[in-house]
């Protein structure tokens, strides 16, 4: 079992997430856009780190008790071990202690792995968004957890 710690995005991890985002997505974030998340006051960011190592992280909004996960990203050498549980499981929690009503993202629909994370955890399918991703163009699912939050 891996070594997983996991603790606040600060600037020092700017870079290493940049190239993390255009890994992972198609439409990655800049490093500028993840440094104005720094400085937003309801972001709330967090990495995870294995054996010193960036492995993944997690970027979500808390406004009035929503929480919007904005992005969950693990490196393709660390996936399927864990770490997005991880991270997700940080937000539930931080979630929890901010009193916040429930936690909500999209998804991919052909996202399959990241679809059954999500429903291992309690999210439920709420709703879906038609041509929400593109390059390539496809629906989102809408997915939400109310559980104990």
């Amino acid at each position: 079992m891996m070594n997983i710690i996991i603790e606040k995005m600060g600037e020092n991890y700017l870079s290493q997430i940049a190239e993390l985002e255009k890994t992972c997505f198609s439409t990655p974030w800049s490093e500028n856009a993840l440094r104005e998340e720094l400085a937003n006051q309801f972001s709330r960011f967090f990495v995870a780190l294995c054996d010193g190592q960036i492995a993944g992280y997690i970027g979500a909004h808390n406004v009035v008790g929503e929480v919007y996960i904005t992005n969950v990203a693990v490196f393709p050498q660390f996936r399927r071990q864990g770490i997005a549980e991880a991270l997700i499981k940080k937000l539930m929690d931080l979630s929890q202690t901010e009193n916040a009503e429930f936690i909500t993202l999209e998804v991919r629909k052909s996202n399959i792995g990241a679809i059954n994370l999500y429903t291992k955890m309690g999210f439920k399918e709420v709703g879906s968004r038609k041509n929400f991703y593109e390059n390539p163009r496809e629906d989102a699912l809408l997915m939400t957890y109310r559980g104990e939050i």
